[in-house]
């Protein structure tokens, strides 16, 4: 199970009691590739996204996150 986190006043450090299954986590993956493709996007757009700065992933986890997006992106195109 992965720990949550709750937006408190717009921030993203307030983890929550609540966890997230890696089945919710693969749906909301899946739906992000489906949503951006749907925009019209490319996957170098979407990957753009998930390598940007943020507070709540660090690089490494970013460049994690892209591979899973890619492979997403890539099964739901078949």
């Amino acid at each position: 199970m992965i720990s949550c986190l709750t937006c408190d006043s717009n921030q993203l450090d307030y983890p929550c009691s609540e966890k997230v299954s890696a089945e919710i986590v693969a749906e909301a993956i899946a739906s992000l590739v489906e949503k951006t493709h749907y925009e019209g996007k490319s996957l170098e757009d979407l990957i753009k996204e998930v390598l940007a700065e943020d507070q709540i992933l660090d690089q490494v986890q970013r460049r994690w996150l892209s591979k899973i997006v890619t492979q997403a992106w890539k099964s739901l195109a078949d």
